[in-house]
């Protein structure tokens, strides 16, 4: 029988946080080892609970859940997502304007795929979220990378965003609260990304998925308020605010110009109706959590978990010889440097590998995000104090080995 190969649409995408290390990982643990694992932010793993309330109204919702909904969701929780882009201040939000999908990420997917061509550009944060670069390859896309200035801040670097645009850029992608830096974008970048698309006619993407995980009294700005003659799709959900990963209840907002826009929103509607509806249970979480009692504030805030195990992530590997890490502002994650003098690294992926094949501790590599050098990896901080304390010490001896072993310690 002839070989079956998968599709060729697949050839330029790459999702690296399930990626060829984390198979590795998965047979090691069925051999009997138990691995740390910092690889990905899936908070209940971590004794993240959902909120009670969303657990108990998903529970008394479930007799009623099992007809399929209108294809952009049920009207109760898209009333209260169109509630909330008013207290983000983004104008002009209708119930229509409101799909609830599978989590954001199949919204992410949906979007790309009623918009591109093949060809067409898309303009892409890098690092980024790889699925953002995924989405765009697999619509027939070409993904073009921004650079994020790591002596910002991580602050995307608009001079390089307007070198990269021709005439077949469609739309930029902004992450923010971001994903892997923990970068939060102050007004003043946010406003010039809303010059650079209104005058060259982009389409904003905008990730908000953390802004409500956010640190040290910061305060989080929806691009899509700065401006109403912008075309913006604003993706949000409840996975990362509200602890509840498997739930997959997501969301994605039209807002801004949208009069130029009818035949894309036209597409996005096809989609929606061709997936049928976003999963019923989750829908019923939406309203009652967008609306209770916003218990992330707890663990942001002063002396709560994630605060303190950001804190301790950040000192302990900055204690590490050649280790730098911009202290994130938002979100669940670190992206440490590591000095290319002291850790001579050509392929980020093996050493992944090396580090989890020795000390029992599963990291992503930076070029899974789209970086541009070997020489970043990204962890999450959500393993309680001890056991963050024990990855970090693992991760600080492989280093020492390292270092030993190149001549450079």
């Amino acid at each position: 029988m002839r070989p079956i190969q998968k599709s060729k649409k697949l050839a330029d995408v790459c999702y690296d946080i399930r990626g060829p290390v984390l198979e590795k990982a998965k047979q090691m643990e069925e051999e009997g080892h138990k691995i740390i694992k910092l690889n990905i932010g899936n908070l209940a793993v971590f004794g993240f609970d959902a909120p009670d309330e969303i657990v108990h109204d998903m529970i008394i919702n479930m007799g009623n859940a099992a007809g399929y909904t209108d294809s952009k969701g049920l009207f109760a929780p898209r009333k209260a997502i169109m509630h909330y882009t008013q207290e983000k201040k983004i104008a002009g939000v209708g119930i229509d304007d409101i799909y609830i999908g599978n989590g954001a990420s199949e919204l992410i997917v949906m979007g790309m795929n009623a918009l591109l061509n093949t060809g067409d550009e898309v303009l892409v944060p890098a690092p980024d979220y790889p699925l953002w670069t995924a989405a765009v390859s697999l619509s027939g896309g070409k993904p073009v990378h921004y650079v994020c200035d790591e002596q910002s801040g991580w602050l995307p670097d608009i001079d390089d965003i307007r070198k990269k645009i021709t005439p077949n850029t469609k739309a930029i992608v902004v992450i923010n609260p971001n994903n892997p830096t923990g970068a939060l974008y102050p007004l003043e970048v946010l406003q010039q990304i809303v010059e650079v698309a209104r005058q060259n006619q982009l389409i904003v993407f905008a990730d908000e998925i953390y802004d409500k995980t956010l640190y040290d009294g910061e305060v989080h700005t929806s691009i899509a308020s700065l401006a109403d003659d912008v075309l913006f799709i604003t993706l949000n959900g409840l996975s990362k605010n509200y602890r509840s990963c498997g739930y997959r209840a997501g969301w994605m907002v039209v807002s801004g110009n949208k009069k130029p826009a009818r035949d894309y929103i036209e597409g996005l509607n096809m989609l929606a109706s061709m997936r049928l509806c976003a999963n019923a249970p989750g829908q019923y979480a939406i309203q009652t959590a967008l609306g209770g009692y916003q218990s992330i504030n707890d663990l942001v805030g002063p002396g709560g978990r994630l605060l303190r195990q950001r804190d301790l992530a950040h000192k302990l590997l900055t204690e590490i010889p050649g280790v730098s890490c911009v202290k994130p502002k938002s979100a669940l994650y670190m992206f440490p440097k590591l000095d290319p003098k002291l850790y001579p690294i050509e392929d980020d992926q093996k050493f992944a590998y090396e580090l989890l094949a020795e000390e029992k501790v599963l990291i992503v590599q930076g070029t899974g995000f789209n970086w541009i050098a070997p020489d970043h990896f990204r962890v999450v901080f959500l393993p309680n104090s001890d056991d963050l304390t024990e990855a970090i010490g693992r991760i600080a001896r492989f280093l020492e080995h390292y270092r030993r072993r190149h001549g450079t310690a």
